[in-house]
């Protein structure tokens, strides 16, 4: 007996539950992660690269980007630069083989503020996927989501057909730009909204909604009600416009959640073709909250949490909601984004940490590449 379908839809993971409405991504280089939990997408960035680099299994890799460095040949810093597109290419491929879908490659976060460079470094990275095999529809490339990455993006998009991901994005000025760049997709960060509210304002913690389908609390001494998303069922009767107008004043979504919240619905109420992946989460709660958007990409720790939990799960975002939204369209030329995004302290300022972050995490795996191809013929 293979059980009841009742029974059955119980026993079903919260990470296959999200999977019918949302397309989960892994946020890893890690092979083993993605063979796991079955992602249609993958990520990568340099410090995630930086870390699989190091371990033992990934050495032969590490061992051919740097043999193709050499053999390229040029001073020292072009071939260590050759070694790490090259690294960055080859852990793609590896990924490639084992998802359906896309991996994400990221350019050198040093190159930010220069769009012609983000450019040539994108293209350089196509060209290398081509020379092994694999199409740029499979590709997509990580920008940083500053007015340069932006319009890098749309001269990628647009003149050489290169699909872009716009990374470290944190303000609705870089999301309202993004879309009318005509980028693929974008990646709003959850849990570095969080960590900044955290550190910087006097609201120390956030209840993630562990079950977005259902929230259990007291109202007005009515006793304990259950809200459900279909169907509004109650545990007592009689206050069912009491719990319509909690649910509007409550504030229990995390910052992070409430901005791509706020994305979402911005682009599918007027209609931009742009995907919007949630990233960089906290918590399981962060992703619950989330669910219905059109991607997450999740690491592997939390792909193991969501796992092994049954709870119900129940799509919180969707287009219809988004077209009741009291969001207006608005135009941003350079001047208008950068005075808007210097409006949001937040997202100034984790925007310069995350860049510094992903580009000392380069310099360290270039120090890493530098010690193997050239300590031993420096006698070291």
């Amino acid at each position: 007996m293979s059980g009841s379908p009742v029974k059955r839809q119980r026993m079903e993971s919260a990470l296959d539950q999200l999977k019918q409405f949302t397309t989960v991504v892994a946020d890893t280089g890690d092979f083993n992660a993605i063979d796991e939990y079955k992602p249609q997408d993958a990520t990568t960035n340099p410090s995630l690269i930086l870390a699989a680099a190091q371990m033992p299994a990934y050495q032969e890799l590490v061992e051919e980007a740097i043999a193709y460095g050499k053999k390229l040949g040029g001073p020292q810093e072009e071939q260590i630069k050759n070694a790490i597109d090259k690294l960055f290419v080859l852990f793609g491929a590896e990924i490639l083989k084992k998802i359906p879908g896309r991996v994400s490659t990221e350019v050198d976060a040093r190159l930010s503020f220069d769009k012609d460079a983000m450019v040539a470094r994108a293209r350089r990275l196509i060209e290398l996927y081509k020379e092994a095999g694999i199409s740029k529809d499979r590709i997509l490339i990580k920008l940083s989501s500053t007015w340069e990455g932006i319009q890098a993006g749309k001269q990628l998009e647009e003149q050489h057909g290169i699909h872009c991901n716009m990374t470290l994005l944190f303000s609705f000025a870089q999301a309202v730009a993004c879309a009318e760049a005509g980028v693929t997709l974008i990646s709003p960060f959850v849990g570095r909204i969080l960590d900044w509210h955290v550190a910087n304002t006097d609201k120390k913690s956030y209840e993630p909604q562990e079950d977005p389908g259902e929230l259990h609390f007291k109202i007005m001494g009515q006793g304990n009600c259950c809200v459900d998303e279909q169907d509004w069922r109650l545990d007592q009767g009689g206050v069912r416009q009491q719990l319509r107008v909690a649910l509007g004043n409550m504030s229990v979504s995390p910052p992070g959640v409430k901005s791509v919240t706020k994305i979402y619905n911005y682009y599918k109420k007027f209609g931009y073709k742009t995907i919007v992946m949630g990233a960089s989460f906290r918590n399981t709660g962060e992703i619950k909250a989330l669910a219905g958007c059109d991607f997450l990409t999740i690491s592997p720790k939390l792909l193991g949490e969501l796992l092994k939990d049954n709870t119900k799960l129940a799509p919180v975002l969707s287009i219809k909601a988004a077209q009741t939204s009291d969001l207006e369209k608005i135009h941003l030329d350079e001047k208008a984004f950068r005075w808007l995004h210097n409006e949001d302290q937040m997202a100034v300022e984790k925007l310069s940490d995350g860049i510094r972050k992903f580009a000392a995490d380069a310099i360290k795996l270039e120090r890493m590449l530098t010690e193997r191809m050239f300590s031993a013929e420096n006698g070291k």
